[in-house]
């Protein structure tokens, strides 16, 4: 059953002379991990606003087409309603911390919903739990590495506990390593407590290792939806200039030489894996 459903939905900025994306129709499963992508500019983040409220309620502009998220009609709740939804985890972490301490930005939406004050201190001690930052709670966020505090960010939508946690580039100002870390706890947060999770990435190499869905948008439009392999592998991905994994762009190289692996690889362990059986075969 889809937690999210868009039928040609359209959006245009105030002022806007085009819309920023256009006839969008998805479905999401509960459950799934998501990875949305395309060239920059290409609506991403504005989809993202709308699935948690922010478009129409916050940005103006001219939404049309229908959206569903978790039952609820997009247009007709208010942002707070959608919030116990939906999270959204910035692309830049210090946009979303502002309190004295790590806790204290965690404990901040709860209490905002007014939860008692008990609810608050055990949702607040799981969420800094499960995201591996306990020993950070008394430290202020200007204090921690890009790491840290987008755990933090992290930390402070799981708290809410959502059905749907959308992340906006969360790895675009770590290194490689860091964004690694942060993929672990994303997945991990999706396998064990069956947040869906939608994914805003560029990194295709590293992000494609979870994904079970693969959604690319181009100038405004979904562009290819669907499984992981058959979106990577199409020549339509990588004509749109996404950087698809370079483990599929071996394989379609190997396909070109008339090697054939067993199937369609989305990351350099499936790449290695197929080549050993090729290579004892």
């Amino acid at each position: 059953m889809a937690i999210i459903e868009t039928k040609n939905l359209t959006y245009t900025y105030p002022g806007g002379s085009k819309p920023s994306i256009q006839d969008v129709s998805i479905a999401i499963e509960r459950g799934e991990f998501v990875v949305l992508t395309g060239p920059s500019g290409c609506g991403k983040t504005t989809l993202c606003r709308c699935f948690n409220g922010l478009i129409p309620h916050f940005y103006s502009g001219k939404l049309e087409g229908d959206l569903t998220v978790a039952d609820l009609k997009i247009a007709n709740h208010p942002i707070h309603e959608i919030a116990r939804h939906v999270g959204l985890v910035f692309q830049n972490p210090e946009n979303q911390l502002f309190a004295l301490s790590a806790e204290k930005d965690v404990a901040f939406g709860l209490e905002n919903l007014g939860m008692p004050r008990d609810e608050i201190r055990k949702r607040v001690d799981w969420a800094l739990q499960m995201t591996g930052i306990e020993e950070l709670r008394e430290r202020a966020p200007h204090e921690l590495s890009g790491g840290q505090q987008q755990r933090v960010a992290i930390a402070c939508v799981l708290a809410m506990q959502p059905d749907v946690m959308v992340l906006d580039e969360p790895t675009s100002f770590l290194d490689p390593m860091g964004a690694q870390k942060i993929f672990e706890v994303i997945n991990e947060l999706n396998q064990k407590l069956g947040i869906t999770v939608i994914l805003v990435e560029h990194r295709l190499d590293l992000a494609s290792k979870y994904a079970d869905h693969v959604i690319i948008m181009d100038e405004g439009k979904v562009i290819l939806d669907g499984e992981p392999r058959e979106v990577f592998k199409s020549q339509t991905a990588r004509l749109i200039g996404v950087g698809i994994p370079k483990a599929t762009r071996l394989w379609q190289m190997l396909m070109e030489d008339g090697i054939r692996l067993k199937k369609t690889p989305v990351n350099s362990e499936e790449a290695a894996k197929l080549l050993r059986e090729v290579l004892k075969a």
